[in-house]
């Protein structure tokens, strides 16, 4: 690279080389002996740790971008400052997780050097990975035409390779062909063994996974016949190609003279790879991320990646990024104790630009109800005192943290938009579970039984209707569904799935009057019905699904009988449809979000609910390896987002039928900080202990 004490010297020749290029930065052409070559001036528009970055001559660079430091800004004018420097736009490759965010980039260091910059490579792995593909396809057996298959392309492709098989997850307990799909996707992402995969993530299909490895042999015959590739094979391909022909090899290394990659603490194996070898020329390799919020291994993420940096490049320079703009000095205090006890990291310390705010509050309510009554109540007072809504967020550990705060919300009529998925009520199990409920309290109710019914193997919607055809005729179709006489009549086909129904309907009319409580129909269908089942062939995530359930179970507990339980999540649902209508242009809601969710965001006004051990950490995450450190990265996560004040929550008490009255305890995240009896002038939050009666 031309260093900037010789650019001055060689501008001329610069100047004559780039002259005729459309890719020459504009203000070149005008710059001719004496005067300042560089349009920018760096060191007034950086802090020092970023003009430290940007500046830097190349080499493989680690820079550890700590939660609001400026990365983005950083990477911009690092692009800029490579470009004024001599170096061609196809020269660079910057890879980024969204190509909304390369584009971003990429149009600001235009409009800093007033510069078209439409021939940098530019966007996500997987973009850039089709790109050298199609050029270079030949070398793995590929026409340059080859097509690719989204999701609901490799689903279907799967599903006709199970067919193939005679496998059929509608009769033989089989997982559906998305979730296959899913387990396929992870032995590529995490380069594990599929045999790894299932233990850690579906034991109950590990005596499946003969089948499984044969559907996913299948399925990669059927793609090479078929000359298509789905995401995965973007990367794995790539990474393929580069490998085993080491011409391809050097000449992509040898064009890509600068590699940057940003989130690089999310990149998974084979996203590392990539890189590697695309800047085994010169190892002109910038990687830039923050190892403290590293929170997708659910996704295949790799934290090494970033851990182990400097022992893949033992003369790499790392730079940090502390200073932050976004948070109060109090606020960043409790983030960088949050983080100490991690073991496996680079330590940073945040410093805040900002001047001296409010501590953070630990709010320790009677129980999950008082707790989002004092979160609706504060957000009250703020919206009174003028704050917009949009800047207040609502955060959580796991989507059924949400379901008191979304249910006070709706009763206190306080917009907010849900960030983690679809409102709790309106989710397919939650909806799945509450049919069962509502035919129990009314077996007329048809839509109740027509969603319950098609769940069944081999009943779709003609066969419904058949069936409904002849329950809606009898006095009481309960009664009618258990009968003889009814099974005689079902079609063949659907017979053996009635028969699981009528199985499932017996048991919950075996309950006792007094025992047909939500609490106890979701333990029956769960435990003896088979749902829990239906949960792990249908969905990817059935362990937090049956959180869900679960948590649902628990909050039925404040209802005496299950149709006042059903008439209140009705009226709560249509509340907030009718809350909704006409407010698709207002965008002044309180977000509720997980933390998974929320990161690279940023709010006033931030509430963690749920602060309780057990919840944050969940309690599941701390079974795998690694685990507690990954959820302590998330604690820090959120409680980065919060800009001016935020709110530690968590219930003293919890309560089920089954367990009665539990006592909670306070995150050991929120301990580690300081132990709660402290109350001296440098403790990182205040105390706000809300008494109630229960």
């Amino acid at each position: 690279m031309i260093s900037i004490k010789n650019i001055y010297y060689l501008e001329y020749e610069k100047y004559l080389l780039y002259k005729r290029s459309s890719s020459c930065p504009s203000g070149t052409k005008k710059i001719l002996f004496g005067v300042n070559p560089l349009i920018i001036d760096y060191e007034k528009e950086l802090n020092s740790e970023q003009y430290r970055v940007v500046m830097e001559e190349g080499g493989p660079l680690l820079v550890l971008a700590g939660a609001g430091s400026g990365k983005t800004r950083t990477l911009t004018y690092r692009v800029a400052r490579l470009l004024e420097s001599g170096v061609r736009q196809e020269q660079i490759l910057l890879a980024t997780f969204t190509n909304k965010a390369a584009r971003s980039m990429l149009n600001r260091v235009g409009s800093l050097i007033d510069c078209d910059t439409k021939r940098i490579m530019g966007g996500t792995f997987h973009h850039v990975s089709h790109l050298i593909l199609r050029n270079h396809a030949s070398y793995l057996g590929y026409k340059s035409n080859f097509s690719i298959i989204d999701s609901e392309d490799s689903r279907q492709l799967i599903s006709t390779c199970m067919a193939e098989l005679k496998i059929d997850p509608k009769v033989s307990k089989f997982p559906k062909s998305n979730i296959v799909g899913e387990m396929i996707s992870l032995t590529t992402n995490t380069q594990s063994a599929l045999e790894d995969v299932l233990q850690c993530r579906y034991p109950f299909f590990l005596h499946l996974i003969e089948e499984i490895n044969q559907i996913g042999s299948l399925y990669e015959q059927r793609k090479r016949e078929l000359a298509v590739m789905d995401f995965d094979d973007l990367l794995s391909n790539s990474r393929r190609l580069l490998r085993e022909n080491p011409d391809v090899l050097q000449y992509l290394s040898g064009r890509f003279h600068h590699v940057l990659v940003d989130e690089y603490q999310d990149t998974n194996i084979i996203q590392a790879d990539i890189v590697d070898l695309l800047a085994s020329a010169h190892k002109n390799l910038m990687v830039v991320g923050d190892d403290s919020q590293s929170i997708y291994s659910f996704r295949g993420a790799n934290f090494n990646n970033i851990i182990d940096f400097p022992q893949r490049y033992p003369d790499c320079k790392i730079f940090k990024l502390e200073t932050n703009y976004r948070s109060t000095p109090e606020i960043l205090h409790l983030a960088n104790l949050s983080i100490t006890n991690n073991e496996k990291q680079f330590p940073k310390a945040l410093k805040a630009v900002r001047a001296k705010g409010k501590r953070p509050v630990l709010v320790s309510a009677q129980n999950v109800v008082r707790q989002a009554d004092f979160v609706a109540q504060r957000v009250t007072e703020l919206m009174r005192a003028g704050v917009p809504l949009k800047e207040i967020a609502v955060l959580y550990r796991a989507h059924y943290h949400s379901m008191e705060m979304q249910m006070e919300f709706v009763r206190r009529d306080i917009p907010f938009d849900i960030r983690s998925g679809i409102r709790f009520f309106e989710q397919a199990h939650i909806k799945d579970v509450t049919s069962y409920m509502r035919v129990l309290v009314n077996p007329r109710d048809e839509l109740a039984w027509r969603r319950l019914l098609i769940m069944y193997p081999k009943i779709g919607k003609v066969t419904f209707s058949k069936i409904w055809q002849y329950l809606k005729k009898e006095e009481n179709p309960m009664t009618a569904l258990l009968e003889d006489k009814f099974i005689k009549a079902v079609s063949k086909t659907a017979r053996p799935g009635m028969e699981e129904c009528r199985k499932t309907m017996a048991l919950l009319l075996e309950l006792p009057e007094s025992e047909r409580i939500p609490e106890k129909v979701i333990d029956v269908l769960l435990n003896r019905g088979g749902y829990r089942v239906y949960l792990q062939d249908n969905y990817s995530d059935a362990p937090s699904r049956e959180d869900d359930l679960i948590q649902l179970g628990n909050f039925s507990a404040q209802f005496l009988q299950m149709e006042d339980f059903l008439n209140e999540l009705a009226l709560l649902t249509n509340m907030a449809k009718e809350e909704n209508t006409g407010e698709e242009d207002n965008d002044d809601k309180v977000a509720l979000s997980t933390i998974h969710q929320a990161k690279g965001l940023e709010w006033s006004y931030v509430f963690l609910i749920w602060c309780a051990d057990g919840m944050i950490p969940l309690q599941r995450a701390l079974k795998e390896e690694g685990g507690e450190e990954e959820e302590r990265r998330l604690f820090y996560v959120a409680v980065t987002r919060a800009k001016d004040q935020l709110y530690l929550c968590y219930p003293a008490l919890d309560y089920t039928r089954s367990s009665g009255v539990l006592n909670l305890a306070p995150s050991r995240f929120i301990r580690e900080i300081a132990p709660l009896s402290e109350y001296d002038a440098d403790r990182p939050f205040e105390q706000w202990v809300i008494y109630d009666e229960y």
